[in-house]
């Protein structure tokens, strides 16, 4: 919390990059690309909003700033109605903070929730240290934590869906409706009906509205998600991105369509089981990297010796949707090119795939000729002998220990991985940066960014903790050198 009454430690500010001063220019600005990077809360009204709120600047001395929504809650401020600030861009309150502390809070952001305990045996801590950390980070409870994290996802559920309240109260992990209507009550002091003041039609379909900082390229990134595509599984078109997946062994399917007046996507979401529905909200914002901060990663870059001249203004990282997935695309993908690899990945999908083709589709989505598949599970490709594959048998042995790790382990070491005969630190780098999604991967040892590197004076740790974004952005230079 930034609080005008309150002296901060300058050090502490210092680190954060933004102090009090820049905290209220910021504000005043009501520039978008300050969104999610922190909230103001108004002493007068008992509300706090997100720096993009379109409603009547409050007084300076009437305003308290916090870095993240959870520590304005904890402290009795309730969310305001206009702005939304659960549909903010995810705040980077514990930026800075440790491996530990975000892979924790991370973990405590899950719903269905782990309980304390598990999370932290998980982390390898104890319950009592990991109470430490979090309320360290960010003055509450891990408890409390998961419990405003939960309240605020079925607020969004509410107001953004046509869901039912039961629908609400179950995805958002509440045994019953009448623990619904408390939680909301009392995070946002209101009640479910009053937040939902029309009633649409109840459905399974989800619509709602995800949030990024700009400046965001998508022609990049649907550039590079096209180019790696899967026919029959993901569909690219001008100004959206559809794919089908699995979920509780049942199939989905979204579709993100980019709304750049609004700064984010409209998206659309079709599946029967609705208990994974935040882990596939959140997997969205992954592959589409939402939560990155364009402005610290320009930064970064230009530290490790590029100009602004050989920037891609709004960079992002398009993920894959899962681990497993990256890998099996990176060990398909070694010592080829990207076309070749995505005809032998499409193969895999086509003939191991789950056939989706009968998703009841209510919301319009685009459809293709033919069968629609999500991507295979581990156990079928691990059981395989992959004879329809085109590429050497090593490759194909490779695929299959890599898949049999996943069958023993959910989350194998990555020493097994690496362990795997024909499986070096290139495929280990990539499976890190786009399935991990590990923003600090520098693929030193990938031949287009050993040669692009040659061309620049740049020293890539000083674009540390962004060295991913470094890797795509030489991949970008070479793109335009061959055009050029």
């Amino acid at each position: 919390m930034l609080d005008n009454d309150v002296v901060q430690d300058e050090k502490a500010s210092e680190s954060e990059g933004l102090g009090k001063s820049v905290f209220s220019k910021a504000r005043l600005s009501r520039d978008p690309r300050f969104d999610g990077r922190f909230f103001v809360a108004v002493k007068t009204t008992g509300i706090f909003c997100r720096p993009i709120c379109p409603a009547r600047l409050p007084k300076e001395e009437n305003v308290t700033y916090f870095e993240h929504a959870t520590q304005a809650m904890a402290q009795g401020y309730r969310p305001c109605f206009r702005c939304r600030p659960d549909s903010a861009p995810r705040s980077a309150a514990w930026k800075g903070v440790g491996a530990s502390v975000s892979r924790a809070l991370s973990l405590l952001s899950a719903i269905p929730i782990e309980s304390v305990a598990d999370i932290a045996c998980r982390l390898g801590i104890s319950e009592r240290y990991l109470n430490k950390l979090v309320v360290n980070a960010v003055g509450i409870s891990p408890k409390q934590f998961q419990n405003m994290q939960r309240a605020l996802f079925a607020k969004q559920l509410i107001q953004q869906t046509s869901l039912s309240m039961t629908d609400v109260s179950l995805t958002a992990g509440y045994q019953s409706l009448r623990q619904l209507q408390r939680a909301v009550e009392q995070y946002c002091g209101t009640s479910p009906t009053q937040l939902r003041k029309k009633q649409g039609a109840e459905q399974k379909s989800i619509s709602l509205f995800l949030a990024y900082r700009p400046p965001y390229n998508w022609p990049y990134v649907r550039d590079f998600l096209a180019a790696r595509a899967i026919e029959g599984m993901e569909l690219v078109t001008k100004n959206s991105y559809q794919r089908y997946f699995s979920s509780h062994s049942s199939a989905g399917v979204f579709k993100a369509e980019h709304d750049q007046a609004r700064n984010g996507f409209n998206v659309h979401i079709d599946m029967p089981d609705l208990r994974a529905l935040h882990t596939v909200i959140e997997n969205i914002k992954l592959v589409l990297d939402l939560h990155a901060d364009p402005l610290l990663i320009e930064q970064s870059l230009m530290q490790a010796g590029l100009s602004q001249k050989q920037l891609t203004s709004g960079l992002r990282l398009p993920s894959a949707w899962s681990v497993f997935e990256s890998g099996c695309r990176a060990i398909v993908g070694q010592q080829v090119s990207v076309k070749a690899a995505i005809g032998q990945v499409t193969l895999l999908v086509h003939q191991l795939g789950e056939r989706v083709s009968n998703v009841v589709s209510s919301q319009g989505f685009d459809t293709e000729t033919g069968e629609c598949y999500s991507f295979p599970i581990p156990e079928t490709v691990a059981d395989n002998n992959l004879e329809f594959l085109r590429m050497p048998q090593a490759r194909k042995n490779a695929l299959r220990s890599f898949a049999q790790l996943f069958v023993s382990d959910s989350v194998p070491a990555h020493e097994d991985i690496l362990a795997i005969k024909g499986v070096g630190p290139w495929t280990l780098d990539y499976l890190k940066m786009r399935g991990e999604r590990n923003p600090d991967i520098y693929l030193g040892g990938d031949l287009i960014v050993r040669k692009v590197a040659q061309l620049y004076p740049i020293e890539p740790d000083k674009a540390a903790p962004w060295r991913s974004y470094l890797t795509l952005q030489l991949w970008q230079l070479s793109n335009q050198q061959k055009e050029s």
